[in-house]
């Protein structure tokens, strides 16, 4: 589970790509052909994998989304470390 102090950043077999307010991820390592392998990511999740660089904390990033958004801290939180949970899981991210 990712705590506030933890830094991510994004993995290099990722590619990301902003479409209007929406990011796409594409595995590298995956056939081009393959749908299942592309992400969408929603805006505020885009901000919050625009700053997983491997210099920013969760806690930063999470003071981020609070100024950007109107959301509660504990929604901010919930989905901030769900958002990480998945990247976690499709390889997008790197503990750093």
């Amino acid at each position: 589970m990712p705590h506030f102090n933890d830094r991510y950043q994004q993995a290099p077999s990722i590619v990301s790509r902003k479409i209007g307010e929406d990011v796409i991820l594409v595995p590298i390592r995956q056939n081009m052909g393959d749908l299942e392998s592309i992400f969408t990511l929603n805006e505020s999740a885009a901000l919050a994998w625009d700053a997983m660089d491997g210099q920013h904390s969760l806690a930063e990033i999470h003071q981020r989304i609070l100024s950007e958004y109107k959301v509660s801290s504990a929604e901010a939180e919930k989905d901030l470390f769900e958002l990480v949970d998945y990247l976690l899981e499709i390889n997008a991210l790197v503990r750093v």
